[in-house]
């Protein structure tokens, strides 16, 4: 399957909402979850989350494009270097994550207001295509979770 989003709007959740698929889910109901999540608020909340998961920080304090936003994230995750840097191939390697060790594998994101406040249709782009490749059922060893932080 690939990517659905369609920009502006998507997704548009308050910050702090635990999104892990369809619908809003507690923090207990995320921490039960086996496979990778979608969360955006403060990184005080998410210290204790992020647990055993390979951390891949991102920092967003001079991401203003959504051209920058896909190099960021392609080189947090390091990306095959065939990365076609558009959303349906950032998608396409946030669902299969093979080149890089099994287990949960977190992105994330500081200071995501940036692009958010200079270009809010390529920030809300982005985060859908995150959201989506996190709640992607295809079975990988190796799998996504996605720390949006917003302080």
């Amino acid at each position: 399957m690939g990517f659905r989003g369609t920009g502006a709007g998507d997704h548009d959740a308050p910050a702090g909402d635990l999104v892990t698929g369809p619908s809003s889910s507690t923090p207990a109901e995320v921490a039960s979850l086996s496979r990778g999540t979608f969360e955006e608020g403060a990184e005080a909340a998410f210290r204790q989350r992020i647990g055993t998961a390979t951390p891949h920080r991102l920092d967003g304090s001079e991401i203003t494009t959504s051209a920058e936003a896909m190099t960021a994230i392609a080189e947090a995750l390091s990306f095959p270097d065939t990365f076609g840097n558009n959303l349906d191939a950032l998608y396409d390697c946030l669902t299969d994550l093979s080149w890089l060790p099994p287990g949960e594998h977190a992105l994330v994101w500081t200071k995501t207001a940036v692009l958010r406040d200079v270009d809010r249709p390529a920030y809300d782009a982005i985060r859908t295509a995150l959201s989506e490749a996190v709640t992607d059922d295809t079975p990988e060893k190796a799998f996504l979770s996605v720390f949006l932080l917003t302080d």
